[in-house]
């Protein structure tokens, strides 16, 4: 995990914000005298959000956990892309 002190992002910005996209790669900021910050892609910043939502959500945690080990048994279907976008278009009554 990179690191850099404030004077250096600020001195350094392109660079640094390229190598967190470019190498997917979280970035340490560190502020004299202040808390330091984490520089990470959009991307994760969602992924990281969303997996927060379904984890303190209940109903949503005993749902996962049921299609897990439904899985584990063997009682899974697999689907192509194509498959699932009209499967959800279907039941949401979305059009393409």
């Amino acid at each position: 995990m990179k690191t850099a002190s404030y004077t250096e992002l600020k001195n350094n910005l392109k660079s640094y914000l390229n190598g967190v996209i470019d190498n997917n790669e979280p970035l340490i900021i560190h502020r004299s005298g202040n808390q330091s910050l984490v520089v990470i892609p959009l991307e994760e910043y969602n992924a990281i959000k969303e997996t927060e939502y379904l984890m303190h959500s209940p109903a949503m945690m005993q749902h996962l956990q049921s299609a897990e080990n439904h899985l584990k048994e063997g009682k899974g279907r697999e689907y192509s892309l194509d498959e699932l976008k009209e499967k959800m278009a279907l039941r949401y009554h979305y059009t393409r």
